[in-house]
């Protein structure tokens, strides 16, 4: 099973330069362009996805410690990046974040639950970074509505990774697979790309 999940990786990495990366998702046009960008921004999409599915295989506490962890994180480094605040390596944090979630959801490791809030925590800071980054460069009058439209559509698909990480029919568990093998595959191109 694991080598398919490997060679399933390899062939969708071939696909992932049709992936957005940071800066300039149009995320700074108001409160649907903020609402829009987790959907349309696959880096977004597949690490709001696999934190909803990471909780939800976890269980306990973690089924919404790690998604609050990441909306709140990811608010902060949003609000830093918004007052001119750059860190070096953000878009190489978010392509490592994407491969190591991916790895964990295609192996199930076991990870101590300080340490996956810890990791949580980290990508989402670097996704809120590179957004508020985004919304500082553009001098956005408003930068709270394209920022609120991004936190409600990020713990949206939460929620839906997370229904989806619930899921035992055998189809859907390899949707899990599918998640982990895209997520390994963009990450890969994105950190061949910064």
């Amino acid at each position: 099973m694991m080598k398919k999940q490997f060679t399933l990786s390899i062939v969708l990495s071939l696909f992932s330069g049709f992936a957005l990366a940071h800066p300039g998702h149009g995320l700074t046009h108001g409160f649907t362009a903020g609402l829009l960008h987790p959907l349309l921004g696959w880096d977004h999409l597949l690490m709001m996805l696999a934190v909803g599915v990471w909780a939800a295989n976890v269980g306990g506490k973690a089924r919404w410690q790690l998604p609050l962890t990441f909306v709140c994180t990811m608010l902060l480094g949003a609000l830093l990046g918004m007052a001119g605040i750059a860190i070096g390596g953000v878009e190489s944090t978010i392509a490592a974040g994407l491969i190591a979630l991916g790895v964990v959801l295609m192996t199930r490791f076991a990870i101590h639950r300080e340490l996956q809030l810890l990791f949580t925590a980290l990508f989402a800071l670097m996704h809120g970074l590179a957004h508020g980054t985004e919304l500082y460069q553009d001098k956005m009058a408003n930068m709270a509505l394209p920022l609120l439209g991004m936190l409600i559509a990020t713990a949206g698909l939460h929620g839906l990774g997370y229904v989806l990480g619930m899921q035992r029919h055998r189809l859907l568990t390899l949707s899990q697979s599918l998640l982990a093998g895209l997520m390994l595959g963009l990450g890969a191109n994105l950190l061949l790309t910064v």
